[in-house]
């Protein structure tokens, strides 16, 4: 039981770091390996329902970008058979070069996930991404 416990819980911190790979290098199509079908996921008070909503979002918000890099940390993982939680820490950087007022912008925060066992790998079944700080110009990432 410890052996499959510790094996879940790095396919599940891996699972949150594949993430971070697709979002930044692609393709983002891969997501539908990260989230179920009818996963939810929550920036702000905005919720996107649906793998398609999120790879959408994830499109528009990322895809003008110069560049990206998002790094997370410290995950926290509990299981309870075939669910189970994950929070970890996010800090990335967008850049677009060119944006009057500064080709930066950086947030920081957490996600906390909800997660099902799927066959024998685990899926991101709800995703909350919470702000902590920002810095630098949001015009880099389409907001003023």
């Amino acid at each position: 039981m410890q052996l499959t416990q510790l094996v879940d819980r790095q396919k599940i911190t891996d699972l949150t770091i594949e993430y971070a790979w697709i979002i930044d290098q692609g393709p983002r199509e891969k997501l539908r390996e990260i989230f179920t079908d009818d996963a939810v996921f929550t920036i702000d008070i905005r919720k996107l329902n649906g793998i398609d909503a999120i790879i959408n979002k994830i499109n528009t918000s990322l895809g003008r970008l110069s560049a990206s890099h998002h790094i997370i940390s410290n995950h926290q993982v509990l299981i309870r058979e075939n669910q189970a939680s994950c929070s970890c820490y996010l800090h990335a950087q967008h850049t677009l070069r060119g944006t009057e007022g500064g080709d930066n912008y950086i947030m920081a925060g957490r996600y906390i996930d909800s997660l099902i066992r799927h066959e024998n790998d685990w899926r991101i079944c709800e995703r909350k991404l919470v702000i902590d700080w920002v810095e630098g110009n949001p015009k880099v990432i389409g907001s003023s």
